[in-house]
């Protein structure tokens, strides 16, 4: 569970007077009012193997890289994101692992996810009554999201980027690590072979570099050496 209240004050005093305002901080991602729209509808189908989490995460990578990646359009990356995985939804939940492990022996049920996922946000963002070409869009990305390697539009390649770059975030190992009895460096091991040399972005590449420091540098045994 993250954090969210402090443990306790070592310092003894008050010092939140002197916090900046968060509008000004670099890198705050909050939820756009039209894409929370799309979570509220979204998230029912998204309890499945952390799923949930794993969306939130991925929505702010992708914002991130909006950020990094301008030419991209965020009222189709941003839905996109949110309602790419709603199809593992209709899988049963326990064969969604047979898929997605090392050597899976189920591509069938990735195709599946792919083609339900489709098929929810086209009823999600037809329901909020979005653009036809940005639902077609949104639609054409989630369905081949992980099947399809290369990208059919830089929306697209952000969507991806985005995904992928969570294995690499502290919920992302720790996911990995529970779903395949993994330590956390084989659990490293494991995502940077289906992360580095799969991204399509350049801010990405750089995005999963910093990423991968810090996950290796808790695993080095300077850092295990301090527990």
């Amino acid at each position: 569970m993250t954090l969210l209240e402090p443990p306790g004050n070592a310092l003894g005093r008050d010092v939140t007077a002197h916090l900046p305002d968060p509008g000004r901080l670099e890198g705050v991602v909050t939820f756009r009012p039209e894409d929370d729209a799309v979570w509220q509808e979204a998230v029912q189908h998204l309890h499945v193997r952390d799923n949930d989490v794993h969306t939130v995460h991925s929505y702010a990578l992708a914002s991130a890289l909006c950020d990094l990646v301008p030419e991209a359009d965020r009222d189709v990356v941003l839905p996109a994101i949110i309602l790419h995985d709603t199809g593992w939804s209709r899988v049963p939940p326990d064969e969604v692992l047979d898929a997605i492990a090392p050597g899976g022996s189920r591509p069938d049920l990735v195709l599946r996810h792919e083609k339900e996922g489709a098929d929810i946000a086209r009823l999600v963002l037809e329901r909020l009554s979005r653009p036809t070409e940005v639902v077609e869009a949104v639609v054409a990305i989630v369905d081949g999201h992980d099947t399809r390697r290369e990208a059919i539009s830089l929306d697209d390649a952000v969507v991806k980027d985005a995904d992928k770059l969570w294995r690499l975030t502290p919920h992302g190992v720790d996911t990995v690590m529970g779903w395949f009895g993994l330590d956390r460096e084989q659990a490293h091991r494991l995502i940077a072979s289906r992360v580095h040399d799969h991204l399509l972005t350049e801010p990405g590449r750089i995005m999963a570099r910093a990423l991968a420091a810090v996950v290796s540098t808790d695993t080095s045994p300077q850092r295990r050496a301090l527990d």
